[in-house]
Parts: structure tokens; sequence; C-alpha cells
């Protein structure tokens, strides 16, 4: 079942680049950007992820920790964070239990790889609520960080 706005977002645990445990729910009682990509040192990933480093002092502002999850190894995200001096946590859905389970998966991606995120973005309030979801078919487009932004000043 898609995850819908209204929704309690579905908790889950991974192995960060830094190869530490993180689970959504330590993150209640603060609201979270979850975005899921494609994989690490890929173009418009790193455009993505590098626009998200450099406006990281608004999220921060607004009191939103981010979240990136791949289907990259721990390892992989690691040098891509410190290549790209990237100042969020990066989380490793290699299994790609995470990305089944948000049903941001593609069954076949470029190359005939199958089994990688799809570009999306979830905002997850203090309460643990989905309050925006945005999956793309295209890896080629970027997330509505615009249309985030937005959402992201409206919660307290």
């Amino acid at each position: 079942m898609k995850i819908q706005i209204g929704q309690t977002a579905p908790d889950f645990a991974l192995y960060s680049s830094e190869k530490s445990k993180v689970k959504l729910s330590d993150y209640r009682g603060k609201t979270t950007l979850l975005l899921f990509f494609p994989l690490a040192f890929t173009g418009v990933c790193t455009k993505e992820l590098c626009l998200v480093r450099d406006n990281i002092a608004m999220y921060e502002n607004l009191n939103v920790q981010v979240l990136a999850i791949s289907v990259d190894s721990p390892q992989t995200l690691a040098k891509f964070k410190q290549d790209q001096q990237l100042n969020f946590i990066l989380l490793s859905d290699f299994n790609k239990d995470v990305s089944t389970l948000y049903e941001c998966l593609y069954e076949v991606f470029s190359l005939e790889m199958k089994g990688v995120s799809k570009r999306s973005a979830f905002v997850i309030d203090k309460n643990g609520i989905v309050q925006f979801e945005e999956i793309l078919e295209n890896a080629g487009e970027l997330p509505n960080l615009g249309a985030i932004q937005s959402v992201l000043t409206t919660l307290d």
C-alpha cells in the first residue's frame, strides 16, 4: 500500500555511512526529511544531495533532520559523503527492505540494474505523520524542494 499523507510513517532501522544503526523513530519529536536516491556518485543524485548540503542551515533552522537513503553499501556511502562533504545522515538500504516498504523501488533501473531506490521525498512531522510524499518515476528529475520547504515551514 502506497505511503499517504496523514498516515504514520513506517518505522525502520538502517546502518549509516558511519556503520551505526539509525531508526526513524529515533527522531520522533523532530521533523524528518526522508530522501531516497538511486545511487551514490551519479550526476543527479550528487546534484540533489549537494543542494541539500548547501541549504542545510535552512533545514537546521526549521529543526529538520535530513536522512538520505540508497541501496549502496555503508562503505560506498561513507566515501560519497566524504567526497561531497555531505553534512547529514546517509543510510544504506542494501537489502532494499525500506525502499520496498515505502514503495519507492525500481524493478529495473538503467543498465538493467534491479532493485534501485526511486528518487523520493517524504516529510514526516514530529509525531511521525507523513505530511508530504513525492515518488519520482524519472530518476533524472529532482524532488520539488520548493514544495518540501513550503511544507516544512508550516510545521512546528
